[in-house]
């Protein structure tokens, strides 16, 4: 009869053995009675390289961009704008006889990165022609979408002098930021209404009256704001009769906003040429669309190994360092990492993949400030079967360390009790930065084989 191990012994083994990893599969074989099934249990260590890496741009179609300038001492400028159009709701309609009063852009902002004393500049300019239906990258070009000479709105701003609305049921506080633009551009609006009663205007009309506006700051390097929602309002007044049948004014406005179904490109600009200079002890992560660390597996190292033990254990784990300078405002690390591999990198964030844990996987940064992948194995079994198919040995893989944000859902289970899963996975936008140990000791992944 066959014996059943505990998980719990076997466990306690493989700890074991993880202490004492050497460059070679050390057999620390059991024998389980009959004499026939025997387990064979080694392991070995694999040493990767890294390096940092440009990136050039990152797709930007967001529904939160980011707006400001700002310069870390260590990790160099950040520059981000955006261009966006704004969604019509189906209905929404000027009151008769409406009079515009006033016009304002307001930005909606919960948080930021830098100063928030410093003083900031934004101009907002119209877009001459429509934004294109594809190419929502950071490096997008503005030039030839607006006139550089003429905005239709300005105004100065610092975080600590921004309105502030305070949230009762949460606690939450939002800070909003306003521009005055133009009573013509609510005119239009009105006009048309006016002059079309059978057509109510809708998204594609009003694109036509308003193609978009590209937002940008002009003035200042202390701040970047991550920004919940951009409105447009036109306030206006209109004659009514009241309750009691007696002519009064009334006030009201109409609002829309830049959404999700239509476009909304945030551009990105960064100096990373420090950071690219290459050197023994760490590479860097930087975000957004600054740089990434680059990681190379050399499967090959182990090919041989694998062909006669399977793999069941690999835990890579990434050593992130504390950033000790001494200056009061400096970008924080980011949250939580994509492990991609370099060839798989494109298209993965347009068409909203999620990591599967079998080729792709994410880490989160721990409180030993460590980005810890705890079993990669799969991975290396997939391109191990992979290669097999065509014949082929393991070859060295080149992994990606990518900064990205993780949007969650909550749901209920049968017992009424709510959790959360991971809806989806995008780009970080938030300014962040970290420096990665690239030591030896750092960069070694512990494998543990088995042979039956």
């Amino acid at each position: 009869m066959k014996i059943q191990i505990p998980w719990i012994f076997l466990l306690a083994l493989i700890t074991t053995i993880l202490v004492s990893c050497d460059d070679t599969i050390s057999e620390l074989g059991f024998t389980i009675q009959p004499g026939k099934d025997v387990i064979s249990v080694g392991s070995d260590t694999l040493f990767l390289t890294a390096k940092t890496s440009q990136v050039d741009s990152i797709f930007a179609k967001t529904k939160n961009p980011v707006l400001g300038e700002y310069i870390d001492p260590l990790y160099g400028k950040i520059k981000s704008d955006y261009v966006g159009e704004f969604y019509y709701p189906e209905g929404l309609a000027f009151k008769d006889e409406a009079i515009i009063d006033s016009v304002r852009l307001s930005i909606a902002y919960s948080s930021w990165v830098g100063d928030s004393l410093a003083p900031m500049k934004i101009s907002a300019f119209e877009l001459t022609k429509t934004l294109p239906t594809s190419k929502f990258y950071t490096n997008f070009n503005i030039d030839g979408y607006y006139d550089p000479d003429s905005p239709i709105g300005e105004a100065t701003y610092s975080v600590a002098s921004s309105r502030k609305v305070s949230d009762y049921y949460t606690d939450s506080i939002e800070y909003y930021m306003d521009v005055k633009l133009p009573n013509s551009l609510g005119q239009k609006i009105l006009n048309y209404q006016i002059d079309h009663p059978e057509t109510p205007i809708n998204t594609n009309i009003f694109h036509q009256l308003l193609k978009g506006l590209y937002i940008t700051t002009t003035f200042g390097k202390g701040t970047v704001l991550n920004v919940d929602y951009t409105h447009l309002f036109v306030h206006y007044h209109y004659i009514g009769k009241s309750s009691i049948g007696v002519d009064s004014t009334y006030v009201s406005s109409l609002g829309i906003s830049i959404t999700p179904e239509v476009t909304q490109i945030n551009r990105i600009q960064n100096s990373n040429s420090q950071l690219l200079v290459e050197n023994d002890e760490y590479t860097y992560l930087k975000s957004p669309a600054g740089v990434i660390t680059e990681i190379t597996f050399p499967l090959s190292q182990i090919a041989d190994q694998l062909e006669s033990h399977s793999l069941s254990l690999a835990n890579l784990t990434i050593q992130a360092l504390p950033n000790e300078s001494e200056e009061k405002f400096k970008l924080s690390p980011p949250q939580a990492v994509l492990l991609i591999n370099k060839d798989s990198l494109s298209g993965f964030f347009e068409n909203r993949k999620m990591y599967n844990n079998l080729t792709t996987f994410y880490a989160t940064l721990d409180s030993k400030f460590q980005y810890n992948f705890s079993n990669v194995s799969p991975m290396i079994n997939y391109y191990k079967q992979l290669q097999a198919n065509k014949g082929e040995k393991l070859q060295d893989i080149t992994y990606l360390l990518v900064p990205v944000a993780i949007n969650y859902i909550s749901k209920t289970d049968a017992y009424g009790y709510s959790y959360q899963v991971t809806s989806s996975m995008s780009h970080l936008m938030t300014p962040s930065a970290v420096a990665i140990s690239k030591k030896p000791e750092n960069m070694r992944m512990d494998l543990i084989f088995s042979k039956f």
